[in-house]
């Protein structure tokens, strides 16, 4: 009996996505039990204190306003010209690297960390993340033939571990001549953390120590979070620190507008390439351009055309920064309030900064997450704990959530 004909390279894969089958049995419990009653901490998006998905006012207006050309014409393989210029702008800011630059266009964030893994390893090559993650990177890794591994994030006073992240960056420098680094900051999705200027210092002098010059280290800065992680132009002089670094070191800045422009399902993005190297800067193009006709051909028009216009008028853009402004505060004012709380129970979380998610250590998340249904409280279980999605719940239910959490672990611990 032929149970299969896939290649050897497919046979046996199936995704189950934690996080949209926590969502999806959140959805269930609304439509049994009502919306006022259950609590869904699930998704990566913004949900107003009415919990309605929220968009920017300004995006929508200028995405609404566009031409149907712009609604339907192809783009360019590469992305259109002007969007490469500005969204440069869009991701650096004022912290303009002093580098040799170049972007292309993407599907989305997902889009730009594909290319990363297929142009910038060898098959069979391991990648580097920490311990806390977003799934889908390792999904990526392993769907194209590469390896996944991780270092512990935070040392035992919940600051960024460096000596965990040299011992690892050296182990695989060992067998391997290209390491890929995938650093997801500001505002890092599951944990909220995000580094500091110093801390970026102390990462690149391990990768530039590590590499030697013989090696060669991509650091995948993945920023799709950036737009939320505090004042604008402070989280992004992390940038500035990428000016001058050795030719065998390439950053790539994984721009996505899901966030910063509430646009999720237009899946638009922007892999930035940043090194001292012209020739690096050009193969840069040159490889993840050919990627792009080799696996979306090209990406979402309208999107593209929205960052460009916003980006070039002062007004729209100003207007879209106080929108931002507006759900950074309302998402911290959710983050502070469990932290708050969390704290009185003495519920253990990782330290929060900004961004969407705050996470909880837990040895059984699943447990954990599944205890909590009982409570119709909806999350989504990490391999190291439970991922709460503030974006998501209205302050009014924010309240008593901790304790809820806690007790779920005593009880699962029992």
């Amino acid at each position: 009996m032929i149970t299969s004909i896939a290649a050897s390279h497919a046979k046996g894969k199936f995704a189950q996505d934690k996080i949209f089958g926590a969502s999806a049995a959140a959805v269930a419990a609304a439509a049994k039990y009502g919306n006022d009653n259950v609590i869904n901490a699930t998704i990566g998006a913004i949900v107003d204190e009415d919990e309605k998905l929220a968009c920017l006012p300004t995006v929508e207006k200028v995405y609404r306003s566009l031409k149907t050309d712009d609604l339907i014409q192809y783009a360019p393989i590469s992305g259109l010209p002007e969007f490469l210029e500005k969204v440069q702008e869009a991701a650096f800011g004022v912290s303009r690297p002093e580098a040799y630059m170049a972007a292309v266009a993407t599907a989305g964030g997902t889009g730009a960390i594909h290319h990363a893994i297929w142009n910038y390893m060898e098959p069979g090559d391991t990648a580097l993340c920490s311990d806390w993650y977003w799934g889908a990177y390792k999904v990526l890794c392993t769907d194209m033939g590469r390896k996944f591994t991780t270092y512990k994030m935070l040392d035992e006073n919940n600051r960024f571990n460096f000596s965990a992240l040299e011992e690892k960056v050296k182990e695989l420098l060992t067998v391997q001549d290209n390491l890929l680094y995938l650093l997801n900051t500001p505002a890092h999705n599951p944990t909220g953390h995000s580094l500091t200027e110093e801390d970026m210092d102390g990462v690149l002098k391990i990768l530039k120590e590590a590499a030697g010059t013989d090696k060669n280290v991509i650091l995948f800065l993945d920023v799709a979070y950036l737009d939320y992680a505090g004042e604008k132009e402070e989280v992004r002089k992390i940038f500035k620190k990428l000016s001058g670094l050795p030719a065998n070191i390439l950053t790539i800045v994984g721009y996505s507008m899901s966030k910063g422009f509430t646009l999720y399902g237009q899946r638009t993005g922007a892999m930035i390439g940043v090194s001292s190297s012209k020739e690096i800067i050009k193969e840069f193009e040159a490889i993840n351009h050919y990627s792009s006709r080799a696996t979306w051909s090209n990406i979402n028009r309208s999107a593209m055309r929205t960052l460009e216009i916003i980006y070039g008028d002062s007004e729209l853009l100003k207007a879209t920064e106080e929108e931002r402004k507006y759900y950074y505060e309302m998402i911290k004012s959710r983050a502070d309030l469990f932290t708050k709380e969390a704290k009185a129970c003495a519920l253990p979380m990782l330290p929060y900064m900004a961004g969407f998610f705050l996470s909880i250590p837990a040895v059984d998340s699943d447990a954990v997450c599944n205890k909590l249904h009982e409570n119709n409280i909806f999350s989504v279980p990490l391999v190291a704990g439970v991922r709460v999605a503030v974006c998501a719940v209205p302050l009014k239910k924010i309240g008593g959530m901790a304790e809820k959490i806690n007790n779920a672990m005593k009880a699962v611990v029992k």
